[in-house]
């Protein structure tokens, strides 16, 4: 009885990391969802572009997010926190100060970053060329954030007033300290 207590388990936990409706998606380095930031006041943000690779739309999958973003040298990411999902950052490129819940850590181009949900993070690039990253939510609602914060490349990308920041923040599961943005 324990053991097909086990394989019921297992069974069940492969059916949760899948997607039912999921699709292939293939795409080279600059391909995917180009997005530019709108401009918001009193908010610093790490670059213009990124860019959204796999999200439920184009992927099917009910379970990840991933894009990539360029942060220049001396860019930041202010200090924020997700609800209901877990990150992966890793750096393909440059040097990053990034702050976990206080901490200070020294990450390096081929290093990456693990962090829970709820973890308070920022990250500075620290070093005298851009930062390419990776990031990997493990849930969806994030993409909606910057979805709502941005504009396809290409279109006018209209400003922001902080209260559009906030019901953007609140729609992607996300706490800004600056902001006062905390999820209900």
């Amino acid at each position: 009885m324990k053991q097909v207590l086990i394989t019921i388990l297992l069974l069940l936990g492969q059916g949760l990391a899948q997607s039912a409706n999921g699709k292939i998606v293939v795409l080279e380095k600059d391909q995917g969802e180009k997005r530019v930031r709108r401009p918001r006041p009193e908010q610093p943000i790490p670059t213009s572009e990124f860019t959204l690779k796999i999200t439920p739309e184009n992927s099917g999958s009910g379970h990840l997010v991933l894009g990539t973003e360029t942060i220049p040298p001396g860019g930041i990411i202010p200090k924020h926190r997700h609800h209901g999902q877990d990150e992966i950052l890793f750096l393909q490129t440059g040097q990053a100060r990034v702050t976990l819940n206080g901490q200070d850590y020294d990450v390096h181009a081929g290093g990456m970053v693990f962090f829970p949900m709820n973890t308070w993070v920022s990250l500075n690039n620290t070093g005298k060329k851009p930062i390419q990253l990776i990031f990997l939510f493990s849930a969806p609602g994030f993409e909606q954030y910057l979805r709502c914060t941005s504009a396809p490349a290409g279109q006018r990308a209209t400003p922001m007033t902080l209260d559009d920041v906030r019901t953007c923040a609140h729609h992607g599961r996300v706490e800004y300290e600056a902001l006062g943005t905390k999820e209900e």
